[in-house]
């Protein structure tokens, strides 16, 4: 048996540690784990059907937070996906496919071929929680390239954010050797879940909020910036070209009058970095990220960051799916730091809804293990009160 076979054999038994392996032996300057462990989960998670759609529609359309598509469970292909009619798939050429995708997205091509679409939908993109709009800006002067798009709370429609959607090409060179890319892609869904909860519990947010690992939107520090009596809102990320983007953001929405008198500022914070950190030391009374346990590296960095960045009666929002134990790892290393931790399953009804229903009906495009996030609240102190009220 050849090479090529005994990967595309190994790749049918476990799909994501043959994508390990392939990155290893392919990518040139992906010289760490974590470069892996980056493009990994930007592969196996992003959709680029999304990529795909842009730009197309009626400037005024609304349309669900993710764009739509099919969903195809990771390890199984659906029935269109295969050439023949009779409804049975080959999953070699599923393999191949997939394979194909993560060649032409490495290298900044096209993606055309039908069957690489349909492999290429992120199983589970979206709790439907906001709607997107179109932005057409009323300036003549402005000639830039950009897409703007409008979320807007399904739940609090009074309350919205501008997000740019058209944010240029992937280089392979920032995806493999930048601090933590998985921001850079799109709004994850526990990103959108936690800006949702921010609006429904915006009476409860005072002082001074940072969101750490916000990506390259920063929604839920934005909605707060948007909803809550806050005076400072500070959107953080490790990697620059996020911050460079957020940045633009903010700029956006302060000129369409969206913060009032809050002062929204972004920077880069790298959870290991010191002078990073120690710069910020206990301003915060609240600090949220979400989506950030799953790399083991920088784990117990962010468990620390949090604890110093907290002011003494402050607390601290990290929405999360379980992720296998990462959820578990992260806990427990909060509490060995002396922080109080309180782990909430059920924080939100609409959010709650939605995972019970993915649970009967997309068993095929849903998994809890990295779909649902938990709402997990640490605190310097004992709580007092209950955070999913």
């Amino acid at each position: 048996m050849t090479v090529e076979q005994n990967l595309r054999s190994f790749l049918r038994r476990c799909y994501r540690k043959a994508l390990f392996l392939y990155l290893h032996a392919v990518a040139d300057n992906c010289d760490s784990s974590t470069s892996c462990t980056l493009v990994y989960r930007f592969i196996s998670d992003h959709n680029f059907q999304g990529k795909m759609e842009r730009g197309t529609g009626n400037a005024k359309k609304s349309e669900p937070a993710s764009p739509s598509g099919t969903n195809v469970n990771e390890d199984t292909c659906v029935d269109n996906s295969c050439s023949s009619g009779d409804g049975n798939c080959c999953t070699t050429d599923v393999a191949r496919a997939r394979w194909t995708l993560l060649r032409q997205v490495l290298r900044q091509k096209q993606v055309d071929s039908p069957e690489i679409k349909q492999v290429s939908v992120r199983r589970f993109a979206s709790f439907d929680l906001f709607s997107r709009i179109k932005h057409v800006t009323d300036d003549p002067d402005d000639t830039s390239a950009d897409q703007w798009v409008e979320y807007r709370s399904v739940c609090c429609p009074e309350h919205s954010a501008l997000l740019r959607d058209n944010l240029g090409p992937l280089k392979v060179n920032e995806v493999l050797k930048s601090f933590d890319n998985t921001g850079n892609v799109c709004v994850w869904p526990s990103e959108e879940v936690m800006a949702h909860y921010c609006l429904q519990k915006r009476h409860m947010f005072k002082g001074a909020v940072c969101e750490l690992g916000g990506g390259m939107t920063c929604l839920a520090g934005l909605m707060v910036a948007v909803c809550a009596d806050v005076k400072e809102v500070l959107l953080s990320d490790g990697n620059e070209k996020s911050i460079q983007n957020v940045r633009d953001l903010i700029n956006k929405n302060r000129q369409a009058g969206k913060f009032g008198s809050t002062h929204v500022s972004a920077r880069v914070v790298r959870w290991d970095c010191e002078s990073d950190i120690s710069a910020l030391e206990s301003r915060f009374d609240v600090v949220m990220c979400a989506d950030c346990l799953f790399l083991d590296q920088y784990r117990s960095s962010l468990v620390d960051a949090i604890r110093r960045l907290l002011h003494p009666s402050g607390m601290a929002l990290v929405f999360a799916p379980l992720r296998g134990e990462t959820l578990r790892l992260f806990s427990q290393l909060a509490q060995q730091a002396g922080l109080c931790v309180t782990q909430h399953q059920q924080y939100d009804a609409q959010v709650w809804d939605v995972h019970l229903k993915m649970r009967r009906e997309g068993k095929e495009s849903y998994d809890e293990n990295i779909h649902y996030p938990l709402l997990v609240t640490l605190t310097k102190a004992p709580q007092l009160f209950s955070y999913t009220q």
